[in-house]
């Protein structure tokens, strides 16, 4: 019996990311899947809305599910932007308009005052509340004009330390190494152990 997880969010990119990052027995379900849709994001922080999809996700669905909430936080804007990442150029959210607003709000800072940094914060969760929570965090340098054509949101305005932004990488290389990545490989075991003992139950039922 395959194991199946929700992954709560219906950005396409990020459900693959996961998706590619976890073993290949884990069956995933999205939302649409499940005739969900993600709440509205209210939380004052990454964490608190990664808390807030996956409980809404397991306790909407019965299943355990997993959610992330990832944010760009850049030195020279004091942490924006943030939370409001995948909204910072306003409603509805525009990927493209996101970068510009962010080369606006840099422009004339030179390249040594761009110090930034990707957080991803994962949480998984059961309908009866939270079984897990993890963080994963990348830094970089933001560039004053879009490199790459592969990824989504900020990848081609993010430089890595070893001189390509992430939208110059291929999947795997991404895979190996994001912030989205590193939170998942940490929050793995706990995973592992959720799916594992709802299979079990399910199995004497």
């Amino acid at each position: 019996m395959s194991r199946r997880l929700l992954v709560a969010s219906s950005n396409p990119g990020k459900v693959r990311e996961i998706c590619a990052l976890l073993p290949r027995d884990i069956a995933i379900i999205g939302l649409e899947d499940v005739g969900l849709t993600p709440p509205e994001e209210t939380g004052a922080s990454l964490r608190e809305n990664a808390d807030l999809k996956a409980l809404s996700a397991a306790r909407a669905s019965g299943m355990v599910a997993l959610a992330d909430d990832s944010g760009l936080e850049v030195e020279a804007l004091a942490g924006q932007p943030g939370v409001r990442s995948a909204r910072f150029a306003g409603e509805p959210a525009d990927d493209a308009k996101n970068r510009q607003a962010l080369l606006a709000a840099l422009s004339g800072i030179p390249m040594e005052g761009r110090n930034a940094r990707f957080v991803c914060a994962v949480t998984i969760a059961s309908p009866n509340g939270i079984i897990g929570t993890s963080q994963g965090v990348v830094n970089g340098t933001i560039l004053d004009r879009e490199r790459g054509s592969r990824g989504f949101g900020y990848d081609a305005l993010f430089l890595l330390p070893n001189g390509r932004t992430i939208a110059e990488l291929l999947d795997e290389e991404k895979n190996a190494m994001s912030h989205r990545s590193v939170a998942i490989r940490k929050i793995l075991p706990q995973l592992e152990r959720a799916l594992t003992a709802t299979n079990s139950h399910l199995a004497l039922q």
